[in-house]
């Protein structure tokens, strides 16, 4: 059997037990920074589920590096499964590629392509706005001079800057919150693209079958 059998079947095994990590990861990353004042117990314990979930990724990462053969290059060709490994602020994403391959299990997607397009970006952006703004909020919060706060002031940032809006009433002030929002610019940036450029395609089919049905037909 070759590599690709093996890598194929190794996805279809572990796909779900890492999006349900992933959502692990979330969940534990937002009591770990919505409620810091949680009694110690507690605190390791979500601590430790964090952990965990990034020890499945580190897993799978080093399984995928070896069933490939690919050597070096895997970090290349696979730049997203290395990103999501290093940056926490990514894996929750990781439920869209979950959910991708449950709905190529069931056969044929129910939805057209665009339908898919929106929704996954939707889900990823959503996915992404949440746990940046969780990011956002722990390196803010106790910030000299900082303008974001609360959680809202958090959430209400992450809006406007993956929205590429940018009203400038929150700005992060530190160089971690920073360097997340140059990461969710371009996230936003990217997603948003794909979207419109999804309803463009879109629209031109529509109006393309439109013009196909009002010409007159050949003799």
């Amino acid at each position: 059997m070759d590599d690709d059998s093996h890598l194929t079947r190794w996805d279809r095994r572990t796909d779900l037990a890492l999006g349900i990590a992933s959502l692990v990861f979330l969940g534990s990353y937002a009591v770990h920074v919505l409620a810091p004042g949680m009694p110690k117990a507690a605190h390791a314990f979500f601590l430790s589920l964090m952990y965990t979930a990034w020890a499945m990724f580190a897993v799978d990462y080093a399984v995928r590096w070896r069933l490939t053969g690919e050597g070096p290059r895997f970090v290349r060709r696979h730049w997203l499964d290395t990103v999501v490994l290093v940056l926490p602020l990514l894996r929750p994403v990781r439920v869209v590629r979950t959910y991708e391959s449950i709905q190529r299990r069931h056969g044929e997607p129910r939805l057209s392509l665009h339908a898919r397009v929106a929704l996954y970006s939707t889900l990823s952006i959503s996915l992404l706005g949440f746990s940046g703004a969780l990011a956002v909020y722990q390196a803010e919060r106790s910030a000299p001079n900082a303008s974001i706060r609360t959680f809202g002031d958090s959430l209400w940032w992450t809006c406007s800057t993956l929205s590429t809006v940018g009203y400038g009433d929150y700005v992060p002030v530190t160089t971690l919150g920073r360097f997340i929002a140059a990461g969710l610019m371009a996230c936003g940036l990217a997603l948003l693209g794909t979207v419109t450029g999804s309803f463009s395609s879109w629209m031109l089919q529509r109006f393309s079958l439109g013009e196909d049905e009002r010409r007159p037909p050949e003799n």
